[in-house]
């Protein structure tokens, strides 16, 4: 059985306590590999390897930097098939899923940010003294040093980079974490880093437990910063953990973000998109729309064409192309999703649509000989699937309708005002994201403005421009990800004064 490794000072290494995880298969529920058991002795190793590699990659040049960073983008975009099916074999999620969105954002992360820091830009200001003298204040922007870097199971390779690759450009050297529970893709991200050249040490690949590893991270001494995307609960220990340390923070955390569906909206379009919106990665992605109120004149309609489309996706192995629905990450996570479920029907809802898990033990999960070894081919679908669901007749401020699912599960309700359908979406503690339909201009704006989210959809979703902000408000997290934010986030400013003497 495959024993997946950590990354430290540029080579392979096993964890120091010689212990090991289970790694299982979500479409199969079988153990297929397993994950280094990593404590404070491996971060302390990694910590150790980052120092030793900083003073040498942080003045480097952005140049330099660049075609290191751009290396490991084209051996991502050469491996886009095999990363695919690993992350699907890893996750649950649909191939074609991760072929289409996860292992290309994960190439355009290191493109984007290994040519963006060659154009960051600081401030000078001239200042006029009363004598007649001059000043001139310029701005440093100074890479931080070790930062650590901590990413969720749901889009495993996408987010992990999205992390590690800014801070890279940015000339930070870094000891990341990703999930314990779909760490394939960092494994094989490793590799390639070895094969692009990155020097010994920049990048550092500890895999374990969050209550070992990401908690040895978080309150190392040497780490000047944690960026970090997970639950809010989780966010809540490291801010108290880091803030007396006067560590840097970036926190993205938890959404339950609603869809505003207006009467003048463009039908089919909304209609088509909101399926994507409620059930892409079995609704596993923390911009989904889970709460979709429809203006009343249309709720009727939207109602029946929404749970036909539903009824037609098709839920089964990850790795065939017809599949739309994939596996839930674990069977922790089924139950999670299942018991809001019920919880949904003890506060008055209505099930319209799924609210069951299924049994897929009858069929044969298709993995490729060509990448997979021969000893797990032929095995059964007795993973954890669940219908996606729609549910009714909630009111707005039930827990069902307050608390993060992160599942396949959306409550629609319909609307007949403005007013009160943005009391209806900033009644959670979240503020993550928030979509928008409507033809109208004004109120797009108006609405827009009223919503308390960090990033408001019109007319789309997760149409993302990699220059700008990404983040949320209240309980979804501190500080933006995306854009210059992320590299501004990775550095010290440093104000730098000097007088001119005549």
């Amino acid at each position: 059985m495959l024993k997946i490794e950590n990354h430290i000072g540029g080579e392979l290494t096993a964890p120091a306590s010689g212990e090991y995880l289970d790694n299982f298969n979500p479409a199969t529920g079988e153990i297929y590999s397993l994950i280094p058991d990593s404590d404070e002795r491996d971060v302390e190793f990694a910590v150790c390897a980052a120092n030793k590699a900083f003073p040498v990659w942080s003045k480097m040049s952005a140049e330099l930097r660049h075609d290191v960073l751009m290396r490991i983008a084209a051996l991502i975009e050469r491996d886009l098939d095999a990363l695919a099916e690993a992350e699907s074999v890893d996750n649950g999620k649909p191939k074609s899923l991760a072929k289409a969105v996860d292992i290309p954002r994960a190439v355009a992360n290191f493109k984007f940010y290994a040519t963006a820091a060659m154009h960051v830009s600081t401030e000078a200001h001239e200042t006029i003294l009363g004598n007649g003298g001059q000043a001139i204040n310029y701005t440093l922007r100074q890479p931080l040093g070790v930062v650590g870097c901590i990413s969720p199971w749901n889009l495993p390779l996408y987010l992990f980079t999205w992390k590690i690759a800014p801070a890279l450009a940015a000339g930070c050297c870094v000891v990341a974490k990703p999930s314990e529970i779909t760490p394939m893709t960092a494994y094989l991200l490793s590799k390639l880093c070895i094969e692009a050249g990155l020097p010994e040490g920049v990048l550092n690949i500890v895999h374990g437990l969050g209550t070992k590893a990401g908690s040895a991270i978080v309150t190392h001494q040497d780490v000047k910063a944690i960026s970090f995307t997970g639950g809010t609960k989780t966010g809540e220990w490291i801010a108290r953990e880091a803030a007396p340390k006067f560590k840097k923070l970036s926190l993205e955390l938890g959404g339950k973000n609603p869809n505003i569906i207006f009467a003048d909206c463009d039908y089919d379009e909304m209609l088509k998109t909101t399926v994507l919106s409620s059930f892409s990665n079995q609704g596993q992605i923390c911009l989904c729309g889970s709460r979709i109120f429809v203006e009343r004149p249309l709720y009727e309609r939207f109602k029946t064409d929404f749970i036909e489309k539903v009824s037609h996706l098709k839920i089964g192995d990850p790795l065939a192309e017809s599949t739309n629905i994939g596996a839930v990450v674990s069977k922790q996570h089924l139950e999670k999703v299942l018991s809001y479920i019920e919880l949904a029907e003890e506060e008055g809802g209505k099930i319209l649509c799924g609210g069951k898990s299924i049994d897929l033990s009858n069929e044969t999960y298709n993995l490729d000989e060509r990448n997979l070894k021969s000893e797990i081919q032929n095995l059964k679908l007795k993973g954890w699937f669940i219908e996606p669901t729609i549910i009714e007749n909630l009111p707005f401020d039930c827990r069902t309708n307050r608390e993060e699912i992160f599942g396949a599960v959306v409550s629609i309700q319909p609307f007949d005002t403005e007013a009160e359908v943005l009391e209806y979406a900033n009644s959670v503690e979240y503020g993550l994201s928030a979509t928008i339909w409507t033809e109208n201009l004004s109120r797009a704006h108006r609405m827009a403005e009223r919503i308390e989210s960090g990033i408001v959809w019109i007319n789309c979703w997760l149409l993302r421009d990699l220059r700008t902000p990404f983040g949320g408000m209240k309980n979804s997290g501190v500080g933006r990800e995306g854009g210059f934010e992320a590299l501004r986030f990775f550095t010290e400013e440093k104000n730098v004064c000097i007088k001119v003497n005549y």
